[in-house]
Parts: structure tokens; C-alpha cells; sequence
């Protein structure tokens, strides 16, 4: 596995919150008071984004951290297929 994986996965659940709400990465910058290129940056999956900013991120969206994180696995590559 690729180590920006999780970063692309965590972007593009980001964009998919983002987006049902109806807002422009410019929009959600400025309610979450990040600026807009870093929100870019992290929806691509470009940038290793901090815990405190990934908490902003979940306030300004309205979700628990676990549902910012729901569509994750505990395991890297996914469930481990039993023996």
C-alpha cells in the first residue's frame, strides 16, 4: 500500500461531506477558518492533515469523528480475510 493512501481516502470522504452540503471547498474554508488551498490540498490527498484540524474539519461539518472516519477500516488494506 502507498502511504498517501489514507490521505486520498480521508480527502475524498471530506469532499463527499463537503459537497452534500453544498459548499465550495472557498465556503467550507471559511467556516471551518482554514484556507481554501489547504482544504484542496487535503481533498486531494496531498496533505498530512493534523489531528486538531481534523477535529475542526468535523465540527464544521456536523459529524462525530467517527462518522468523519465511518467509511474506515481498523486494518490498512482492509478486513483480514479469516484462515
Amino acid at each position: 500500500m502507498r502511504d498517501d493512501d489514507i490521505r486520498k481516502r480521508f480527502g475524498s470522504r471530506l469532499r463527499q461531506l463537503r459537497t452534500e452540503r453544498g459548499w465550495s471547498q472557498e465556503a467550507f474554508a471559511d467556516l471551518a477558518g482554514l484556507h481554501r488551498t489547504y482544504i484542496g490540498h487535503v481533498e486531494r490527498g496531498e496533505q498530512n492533515i493534523s489531528l486538531q484540524n481534523i477535529e475542526r474539519i468535523a465540527a464544521t461539518l456536523g459529524v462525530s469523528l467517527a462518522e468523519l472516519f465511518a467509511p474506515f477500516t481498523d486494518e490498512p488494506n482492509g478486513p483480514a480475510s479469516p484462515p
